[in-house]
């Protein structure tokens, strides 16, 4: 499956940003519910979901302070479900100068999905996020990095619903997520498709890749640890880091589900008191913009 996968694969883009100096780096903002994360999704019934305590607005407009006070724009995927309760947090979002993209509608995982409900979920979700932020949406990232070999299809139809760029796959291996042996540059996932797929950043160490682009790692790992990784990365690939982080990762208010297996309840509630002033040290130190316009200043695009 992956040789004949890489065989569709199409030309990385020419670069054309510089390559000196501090290297840009995106940060992306996965905007979902706390409950609604992959750790939860075998303890909490989505039936329930509109009964839980909704924490989502609270917890991004901390973001967004966060990101005001460092003067940074960033991609916001949000999930359709969330603008379809909170359209004043997307507009507030678009706003404040940061982009719109789609994670969907109810962050279920994509491969889970025939085509015909997987056009009806992004096309459901786009229309919502459009219609309460008043942008239009051209960026696209699966629940839980579930665009995988088996589903490569779904490329075609992403580029039918009028995205532009997807950041949905991780070239790496683990116990929740990967498409280990994918480019690690921005590359073409179909050759007669213009969209263009963003991967987020792994690190190449003898035997494996490891993730090195934000998420749990970060919040999980030392500072010291995560930078050494990021930097290890650049010096691989060339390109900054593609990061990102949940809202609910700078909450320790958030409520705790003492019936989730104790691996999923490590990986949710663990680190979170620090989370904030690692951001805070993370974004002092680096050069932070939103995808779009990494793209736009990184690489030459192909067009229609």
């Amino acid at each position: 499956m992956l040789s004949t996968i890489l065989d569709d694969v199409a030309e990385v883009p020419r670069r054309v940003g510089s390559q000196s100096g501090q290297p840009l780096n995106v940060f992306s903002v996965d905007v979902e519910e706390w409950f609604q994360v992959g750790a939860f999704e075998n303890t909490l019934d989505r039936g329930d979901w509109n009964s839980l305590e909704s924490r989502v607005e609270h917890q991004t407009e901390q973001v967004l302070d966060l990101l005001k006070r460092h003067s940074v724009s960033a991609t916001f995927f949000c999930l359709g479900w969330v603008a379809e309760r909170f359209p004043s947090l997307l507009r507030k979002i678009a706003d404040n100068n940061h982009e719109i993209a789609c994670h969907g509608m109810d962050h279920q995982r994509i491969f889970s999905m025939a085509p015909e409900q997987f056009s009806k979920d992004i096309q459901k979700a786009k229309s919502l996020l459009e219609e309460a932020s008043g942008c239009e949406v051209v960026g696209y990232r699966a629940p839980s990095f579930s665009l995988t070999f088996e589903v490569w299809n779904f490329y075609s139809i992403l580029d039918a619903t009028g995205f532009h760029y997807s950041s949905s796959v991780v070239p790496a291996k683990t116990d929740h997520y990967g498409s280990e042996g994918v480019p690690r540059l921005p590359f073409y996932p179909l050759q007669n498709c213009d969209i263009i797929e963003v991967p987020m950043t792994v690190v190449r160490i003898p035997g494996r890749m490891l993730p090195a682009s934000g998420g749990g790692y970060f919040r999980l790992l030392p500072q010291t640890l995560s930078h050494w990784l990021m930097n290890k990365a650049l010096k691989q690939t060339g390109i900054g880091t593609i990061f990102y982080m949940h809202p609910w990762e700078i909450d320790p208010e958030q409520p705790y589900v003492a019936s989730a297996p104790v691996l999923s309840r490590f990986r949710h509630y663990t680190g979170l008191k620090k989370m904030e002033t690692k951001l805070d040290r993370l974004l002092q130190n680096g050069r932070f913009n939103r995808v779009d316009h990494f793209l736009a200043t990184e690489f030459e695009q192909r067009q229609s």
